[in-house]
């Protein structure tokens, strides 16, 4: 049954509140939103959900950011995949991207959505392939299911808040947080003046500098130093690559999570003070 008026127009609010609370996040500079000790105390940093609502409640109820006061939650990626609407193939993981449009509401400058490239692909129109099934079609098909008439009135506010979602997330502890890194850093040129200013219709276009950032799957160590050095941080945590136990470390700088596999995981880092890559390890823990 689709959702009634009053359903619409509050999802439709939500996003517009979520999508402004992205751009005046605290801390939040470019395309990058800076925790230090003024902010929070630590981070908590989740990965890839891809429609996965369990896991999503699970993490929100481990990161409790009603009681922790002094805790961010980080999340990202959650369209494409998951349950599907009965009797269709229609995906259901809009709903998980409304969820995150309302933790944003909710907690502000403590939660942060960043971009991924399934994010990325709903919002310049890149298809993406899975399983024979064309993941984009089959997430538009899930909003029509929700929102009949109404659904490209949903789907535009939901854009527009992707549209307004950090890059990243930086901590003073030297970890760097973002969906993925470029490929062929110290062979191609990444400008990372990107991060610090306001993104433009070109930035976001495909094979542009942000599509590199979200895409990226170069896990060569000379490839992370260089990157980790153009953003000047001591460890890189990245989403985008499916982890079977939970978490791999591919190289001396970068540790990949997952949180919508078979053993999905988190870490929780310090905002201030200094943490080595051994730590960050140290501190993984599954959901």
């Amino acid at each position: 049954m689709v959702a009634t008026r009053q359903i619409i127009e509050q999802t439709v609010a939500a996003y517009r509140l979520a999508a402004e609370a992205n751009l005046h996040t605290a801390g939040r500079i470019g395309s990058v939103v800076h925790l230090d000790s003024r902010l929070a105390d630590e981070v908590m940093v989740t990965a890839d959900l891809h429609g996965n609502r369990l896991t999503f409640e699970r993490l929100a109820r481990l990161a409790d950011l009603p009681a922790q006061s002094r805790r961010h939650l980080v999340m990202q990626e959650v369209c494409h995949g998951g349950p599907v609407y009965p009797d269709t193939s229609a995906c259901m993981s809009h709903l998980l991207l409304e969820d995150v449009a309302n933790m944003k509401v909710r907690f502000g400058d403590r939660f942060h959505f960043i971009l991924g490239n399934h994010e990325l692909a709903e919002l310049i129109d890149v298809p993406i392939m899975k399983s024979s099934r064309m993941l984009n079609l089959m997430f538009r098909c899930g909003m029509q299911e929700m929102y009949g008439r109404d659904a490209d009135e949903v789907r535009d506010a939901g854009m527009h808040f992707i549209r307004t979602c950090p890059l990243a997330v930086r901590t003073a502890s030297g970890v760097f947080i973002s969906h993925s890194a470029p490929e062929r850093v110290p062979e191609d040129h990444f400008d990372p003046a990107i991060l610090d200013r306001s993104l433009t219709p070109d930035d976001l276009a495909r094979f542009g500098p942000v599509f590199r950032m979200v895409w990226g799957r170069d896990f060569r160590s000379e490839n992370a130093a260089a990157f980790a050095r153009a953003v000047n941080a001591s460890v890189l945590v990245h989403g985008h690559d499916p982890c079977a136990d939970g978490y791999r470390v591919p190289n001396e700088f970068q540790v990949i999570l997952d949180s919508c596999g078979s053993s999905p995981s988190y870490v929780i880092v310090p905002s201030s003070g200094s943490i080595t890559q051994k730590q960050v390890i140290d501190r993984i823990q599954r959901v």
